[in-house]
């Protein structure tokens, strides 16, 4: 069953500041301080849920869309780790993902859509479009040339962007309900372990607007996605090895015969 949890934004109230019910419509009196949505999914495919779940499903796709449209930071859960999204295209937003988890300014964020046809929007593709399908969606993150579409304001200092499409249902949903692309990154403070459950990061609740709760991330190697450079034609270049990096290679090289880039071997 959904719920809600409201946390506010003051730290020192952090340990007794829980307002749960059990029914997820009920009007709640909000005090002066801003509080997090704390809204907790079926862990388990869409098709399996009862009607009550599937409504209950979409009940939070609704209100964590309205978060990302107001140009708040949100986290979820993805096919990997749990993450902190935003709308890519909102330059506050951005600024705000770093702020929070302490990140260096010169550390790129990846972009999250839904479909493979959205990364055309956003990326120069020099791949065959077989090759993003039998790549996304899945725990992989394919490095692009940007276009001029993307947000300028979002990892400036580079041509480049990480695109993911995650083999994750509600993550699928919220970027098609969204219909723009949302800056992904870890849910973590920098330079800390990576989380695979929602009370692994509550020291960044009272930053957020909502938390969605999906249950532990099945893998829970904390490794991240595979980060795999193909900007250059003809050749890849991993980035990061992550949890795909086997399975990754075998396609690039065994089904369309790219070759690592020879100066990062």
């Amino acid at each position: 069953m959904v719920y809600f949890r409201f946390v506010r934004t003051a730290r020192k109230l952090l340990n007794n500041s829980y307002y749960t019910r059990n029914t997820c419509f009920e009007r709640v009196d909000m005090c002066e301080e801003l509080k997090t949505r704390v809204l907790q999914i079926c862990p388990q495919n869409h098709e399996l849920m009862t009607q009550r779940q599937q409504r209950e499903w979409v009940e939070v796709l609704r209100v964590t869309v309205a978060a990302l449209k107001a140009g708040q930071v949100v986290a979820l859960p993805t096919d990997t780790i749990y993450g902190l999204a935003c709308v890519a295209q909102d330059s506050s937003a951005v600024q705000r993902v770093y702020e929070l988890k302490g990140r260096s300014g010169d550390k790129p964020l990846a972009i999250c859509v839904g479909e493979i046809q959205d990364i055309y929007r956003f990326c120069t593709v020099s791949v065959k479009e077989e090759l993003l399908s039998d790549l996304l969606p899945g725990p992989v993150t394919l490095v692009l040339e940007r276009s001029a579409t993307l947000n300028a304001d979002l990892n400036p200092f580079t041509k480049l962007i990480g695109v993911r499409i995650p083999d994750h249902p509600f993550m699928r949903r919220l970027c098609q309900m969204c219909g723009e692309p949302l800056a992904l990154t870890s849910a973590n403070i920098s330079a800390q372990t990576s989380t695979v459950a929602a009370n692994e990061f509550e020291d960044l609740w009272p930053s957020l607007a909502v938390v969605v709760d999906g249950g532990p991330i099945g893998d829970r190697s904390r490794l991240g996605s595979t980060v795999v450079d193909l900007s250059v034609c003809g050749r890849y270049r991993i980035i990061r090895p992550g949890c795909a990096l086997s399975a990754t290679v075998r396609v690039l090289e065994g089904k369309y015969g790219l070759l690592e880039d020879p100066i990062h071997q």
